[in-house]
């Protein structure tokens, strides 16, 4: 390896444009900002609470003052006297409406004792001389009201929320005596909050949170509305949770903050300066006191984005410091060019050359350094690509002449596996008596037959001689192929089992087929160990006694008449089970307008539904019900519905086979 080569050379170049060019920048800008801000932090914060406590001021003073000269003027102190007089009464509203107008948001109010009546004009409403509404002790809306009249002596400021005018404003209350000191009224005017929140508490300068504290450090106003104590200023019990004091992080500075307040009231006109944390962010508090109004203005400072010292000089030092970096760039950018990008450009030609096939290519490899040696590196690398890819090919020619071969081969066998199980399908087709159950019942009968596969364990029957008949459904242990096979040989049981015991006796015929199945596979070595069982629900029907007979072997018959569903249960163990079960006969009177319904477990069992779960009995019972007076073959149409609807995007775990039956 080349003592100094490719990657010292870049190592070194960057090294030195990253120190000419980041050091002296950062060292400059690290030791601007940290002096700045730690000198002119606390006088920003001054100066910005003086000027919020005197953009508050004047305007809250004049409404103050308008207020106090309404509340205590004489034409009002008259009319409050002598209430129920109209000229005084007229006299008070055109006097007052002078005053409306000169009010910032040209509004009044006045809540008088004597009857409990609320007076307020604005510009939104029509002049009423009538009371908006009345006063009520036990209303929650209107304890600023009692609040105030128990709690105050001449006046509040108060931020309450009226539903009665739906507004929220700042207001002045008043309270209005008499020669005597007897209080009878309030009065006084509002300011609108969002009008009093964008006038004088929104700040667009960055990092400034202005507020509004009462006496008790309550918050009256903000930007954020959730904090404002609503109410405070009447009832200091409102302003629980939302003080000043809550939003500090410790007693400390809880302490620190009270008596900075204390300091303040004491001195009017003071600036008190305390390091808090707000929303977990240390934030500089500056604390002002307006005496007239009994308010405190307060400036929370985030000094980190708050705009401490007037920063357009920064431009022309970052635009010089921006210009002195490009230049680095760019002379590193060429030097990386000479040293690295164009050798290696060479090199990755060479290579795609390699890539597309082209192993003669000459490599780049006459340089003393890392990529000469690369160069070498990729030449032996192209005889050993050459040589293997050769190997390769043949190899490759060979497998595909073998997959070829192996893929016609499982290709006609697939074929001949899917013939074979097509006319496994038709065979078991025939074996259904469809065309027995159209001529013999026409439209007294549905049938719901939907194997799994394209052959399944799932078959039905039914044998007529008239006026009686019997119906019956079969479900076999498994499905497609081997379900299929034990199809064939249940049928012939069961034929045989009729044929030996009748129609009439269904429980008789399930105790034949049991023997008949047992017998035929009881010499089989096979058949503990394989599931060659059978679920069967057979049903015989007398149409001239007007009643049914079932017998089942964990199968059930089913009946509705539309506004019920009860069952005949089956015996609890399938035919060819290891243990032999024994089956009895139930009865069922055959009525006009009973619906008779066999089913196999694959329709109970199917999965749907949001969480998977199985269809169920119940749903099973609801759906028949809600169904059964209909015609059967539009029974059978929403059944398929109803069960395709749950199924949803499940598989079908089992063969279906459902089979209804109607005598009107």
């Amino acid at each position: 390896m080349a003592a100094f080569g490719l990657r010292g050379k870049s190592l070194v170049a960057l090294l030195l444009a990253g120190l000419l060019a980041l050091l002296p920048a950062g060292l400059i800008g690290w030791s601007l900002l940290s002096g700045i801000h730690e000198h002119f932090g606390e006088a920003y914060a001054r100066n910005a609470t003086l000027l919020s406590r005197e953009k508050i001021r004047a305007p809250i003073s004049r409404e103050l003052a308008l207020s106090l000269r309404l509340a205590n003027s004489e034409v009002t102190l008259q009319w409050l006297k002598d209430p129920q007089n109209p000229e005084k009464k007229d006299l008070f509203f055109r006097e007052a409406e002078r005053y409306r107008q000169d009010f910032r948001d040209h509004a009044y109010f006045i809540g008088m004792l004597s009857n409990m009546g609320y007076y307020f004009n604005g510009n939104d409403e029509p002049l009423s001389r009538e009371p908006r509404y009345t006063l009520n002790p036990d209303a929650p809306a209107d304890s600023w009201f009692f609040a105030t009249l128990r709690d105050t002596e001449n006046f509040n400021i108060n931020v309450d929320l009226n539903p009665e005018l739906n507004t929220t404003k700042v207001w002045l209350n008043m309270v209005v005596k008499d020669d005597n000191g007897e209080v009878l009224a309030l009065a006084g005017s509002g300011v609108d909050l969002s009008s009093f929140i964008r006038d004088f508490i929104a700040s667009d300068d960055s990092g400034v949170t202005p507020m509004i504290l009462d006496s008790e450090g309550a918050i009256q106003a903000h930007q954020d509305r959730s904090l404002i104590a609503l109410n405070s200023g009447a009832d200091a019990k409102a302003a629980a949770g939302n003080t000043l004091l809550d939003l500090l992080a410790n007693d400390e500075q809880r302490a620190s903050v009270l008596a900075a307040m204390q300091a303040v009231q004491a001195e009017p006109g003071a600036v008190q300066v305390r390091t808090v944390s707000l929303d977990g962010h240390a934030r500089l508090l500056a604390l002002s006191y307006i005496p007239e109004l009994n308010w405190f203005v307060a400036n929370a400072i985030d000094l980190n984005s708050a705009q401490v010292i007037d920063r357009t000089w920064l431009l022309p030092v970052l635009l010089g410091l921006g210009a002195l970096l490009i230049l680095f760039v760019l002379l590193f950018a060429f030097a990386i060019e000479r040293l690295l990008l164009r050798p290696l450009r060479q090199l990755r030609y060479s290579a795609q050359a390699m890539a597309a096939g082209r192993y003669d290519v000459a490599l780049p490899h006459t340089r003393n350094d890392e990529i000469g040696e690369l160069s070498e590196a990729f030449d032996a690398m192209a005889q050993k690509v050459r040589s293997h890819t050769s190997e390769l090919e043949q190899r490759v020619q060979e497998r595909t002449r073998d997959l070829e071969a192996a893929n016609q081969s499982m290709l006609s066998a697939r074929k001949k596996i899917e013939d074979s199980i097509d006319y496994a399908s038709l065979i078991q087709r025939s074996i259904l008596p469809n065309r027995e159950l159209v001529n013999a019942l026409g439209q007294h009968h549905a049938v719901l037959w939907r194997p799994r596969d394209v052959v399944g364990g799932d078959f039905y029957i039914f044998r007529s001689e008239a006026p009686r008949c019997l119906f019956g459904v079969v479900d076999c242990a498994g499905h497609g192929v081997p379900g299929a096979l034990m199809t064939m040989l249940a049928h012939a049981a069961l034929e045989q089992a009729i044929s030996d015991c009748g129609l009439d006796d269904p429980a008789a015929i399930l105790q034949r087929t049991d023997q008949i199945v047992r017998s035929m596979l009881s010499d089989s070595a096979e058949y503990k160990s394989v599931a060659t069982n059978m679920d069967v629900g057979l049903a015989y029907v007398d149409l001239q006694g007007r009643r049914v007979v079932f017998s089942g072997a964990k199968i059930a018959l089913y009946h509705s008449d539309g506004s019920s569903v009860e069952h005949l249960s089956g015996g609890r163990r399938a035919l060819g089970d290891k243990r032999q079960g024994e089956y009895h006969n139930s009865e069922v009177a055959l009525q006009a307008g009973r619906t008779f319904y066999l089913c196999t477990d694959g329709f109970l069992d199917q999965a749907g539904g949001d969480r998977g779960f199985g269809f169920g009995s119940s749903r099973f019972a609801e759906m028949l019900c809600q169904h059964a007076k209909l015609p059967l073959q539009q029974q059978s149409a929403a059944f398929s519905d109803t069960l395709a609807s749950y199924q949803g995007d499940y598989p079908q775990r089992d063969d279906i086979t459902m089979l209804c039956f109607r005598f009107d």
